[in-house]
């Protein structure tokens, strides 16, 4: 079993507070990624679990075992770091096995294990190469094989992909989502890039200034973000945000009239709502369309495009200079400076109150 709880974790340098009382449980098996922007407190964090920093406060339990002062080695968990920290003068076998050796654990176990850890890594035909010999992608499966070997409760990752160009940093993501399938073990994830949150991810944990925006499976805080940070952090391209009032309110929702020039019936409500309140109005590129004859439109003009192929991101603004993307057919283009007239999608749409937290859909009455 591997399940750890964090208790009002906190931790802060020279006065400055850096992770600001986080509570968290990761259970047995789980693959959970912890993503944000910079400076947020993402790799403080997994320090601190990892005993590499002194908490300031809170506890860290795993299996119900108080680990908050207990020292990295004797912590049961293995963390592969950002830069590979590889020995450049061991071959791929001794750099897997080097952490056993010093331990005593005996030869033929040490073989088979780091036998194991190459046939599942791929590695068995580069266990005398140096790592100067190996790719970046090689590379960074040797320091992957290297915990594998420490049959760790947790695998602890320190964005692990970023040094990799764009091709590997895919491949070894679908090799980081099969290792977790076929080890069945608990991995913690630390990315800034919310592509590898969204697709390696049982559970997302977005951290803003060192405290913890929301918490859910990938699909969960993009369908339903709890606030206008979380909304506009997860999601590529990123969604949209329109600025308006509230104009009407009823027991179906409510109507928004638009900064940018047109009125919304939404399904949407929230106890902070009354007329005339200012409001944030979210929606994505996937659920903007050309407006049909006689729809509700919102007039933008025509900015640049970007042609993927299979899709197109047309870029636009609105009148009141708002930066919209829609997605369309990859055969389909606008022309810079064209105008526009775009259906916005109630049944899609985002609504945030004055303090950026999302509305709610209203309770229908029973039949």
């Amino acid at each position: 079993m591997a399940n750890l709880k964090i208790k009002n974790l906190q931790k802060g340098f020279e006065g400055f507070s850096i992770i600001k009382g986080i509570d968290l449980e990761v259970h047995d098996r789980e693959f959970v990624v912890f993503v944000g922007p910079s400076g947020c407190g993402k790799s403080t964090l997994l320090r601190l679990i990892a005993g590499l920093e002194e908490v300031s406060d809170g506890t860290i339990e795993l299996d119900g075992r108080d680990i908050t002062e207990v020292s990295p080695a004797k912590r049961d968990l293995a963390m592969v770091f950002q830069t590979y920290a590889l020995y450049p003068h061991m071959s791929v076998r001794k750099n897997m096995s080097f952490a056993l050796d010093l331990a005593g654990v005996p030869k033929a176990e040490v073989e088979k294990k780091v036998n194991e850890a190459a046939r599942i890594l791929e590695l068995a035909p580069l266990l005398e190469r140096k790592p100067k010999h190996l790719s970046g992608g090689q590379r960074q499966r040797v320091a992957i094989g290297r915990a594998i070997v420490r049959n760790p409760k947790i695998f602890l990752f320190d964005e692990p992909l970023s040094n990799l160009d764009a091709a590997l940093r895919v491949q070894m993501r679908l090799e980081l989502a099969r290792l977790h399938q076929e080890l069945q073990a608990t991995m913690i994830y630390v990315t800034h890039d919310q592509v590898e949150a969204m697709t390696l991810a049982d559970k997302v944990v977005v951290l803003n200034a060192g405290k913890i925006e929301q918490v859910g499976s990938p699909l969960d805080l993009y369908h339903q973000p709890a606030n206008l940070f979380v909304a506009g952090f997860l999601g590529t391209p990123k969604m949209g945000f329109l600025k308006g009032r509230i104009s009407r309110l009823d027991s179906q929702g409510c109507e928004v009239e638009l900064d940018a020039g047109t009125r919304i019936q939404l399904p949407l409500s929230g106890p902070s709502l009354s007329l005339g309140s200012p409001v944030t109005l979210g929606i994505r590129p996937e659920h903007l369309n050309l407006a049909k004859p006689g729809e509700c439109s919102l007039t933008v003009t025509a900015d640049v495009g970007e042609r993927l192929g299979s899709d197109t991101y047309c870029h636009v603004n609105t009148a009141c200079g708002e930066p919209l993307t829609m997605r369309i057919r990859g055969d389909m283009a606008s022309r810079y400076g064209e105008q526009l007239h775009l259906h916005l999608d109630s049944e899609h749409c985002h609504l945030f109150d004055a303090d950026g937290l999302a509305l709610t859909r209203p309770l229908r009455a029973a039949a």
